[in-house]
C-alpha cells in the first residue's frame, strides 16, 4: 500500500512545518511588528513540492495586513526552513487567513441570540397565560 504511507507521510511532514513555520512566524511578527498572529495548520500536497499555511491573526481587522506581509516573506522563511529541517526540497509556502475563529465566534454569537429570544418568547408566553388566569373570562 504505497498510496497509503505517502497519505501519513504528507500527515507528519505537514506536522513538522506546521511546528517549524510557526516559531518563524512568531519571530518575524517581533521582528517587523506584525499584528499578532499563529499558524492553525498547514495542508501539503501529496508530492510536497506545495504547502497551504493557515494563520489566525488576533486582531481581525489586521488580517489582511498580517498575510500579506507573510506573503512578501514566504521566501525567507522558505530558505530558513531549508536550514532548519533535512528533507530533499522544502515546499512553496501559500499564506492564507483561517477564519474559521472569526466564523465560529459569530456563529455563537447567533446561537446566543436565538437562544435570548426563545427564553424572552418563553417568559412573554408564560406572562400572557397568566394575564388569562380565567379562561371562561373569554
Amino acid at each position: 500500500m504505497p498510496g497509503n504511507k505517502s497519505f501519513h507521510r504528507t500527515d507528519r511532514v505537514a506536522a513538522q512545518l506546521r511546528r517549524e513555520i510557526g516559531q518563524l512566524v512568531h519571530a518575524a511578527v517581533r521582528e517587523h511588528g506584525l499584528p499578532s498572529m499563529s499558524v492553525s495548520d498547514v495542508e501539503v500536497t501529496r508530492d510536497l513540492a506545495h504547502a497551504k499555511v493557515f494563520v489566525t491573526v488576533l486582531q481581525a481587522e489586521r488580517a489582511a495586513e498580517g498575510v500579506k506581509a507573510l506573503r512578501e516573506l514566504a521566501r525567507e522563511i522558505r530558505f530558513q526552513l531549508g536550514r532548519m529541517l533535512r528533507m530533499r526540497s522544502i515546499p512553496e509556502l501559500h499564506f492564507h487567513h483561517d477564519d474559521s475563529m472569526d466564523r465560529g465566534q459569530r456563529i455563537d454569537a447567533l446561537l446566543r441570540d436565538v437562544a435570548a429570544g426563545e427564553s424572552d418568547a418563553a417568559v412573554s408566553d408564560d406572562d400572557a397565560d397568566a394575564g388569562d388566569a380565567d379562561p371562561s373570562a373569554r
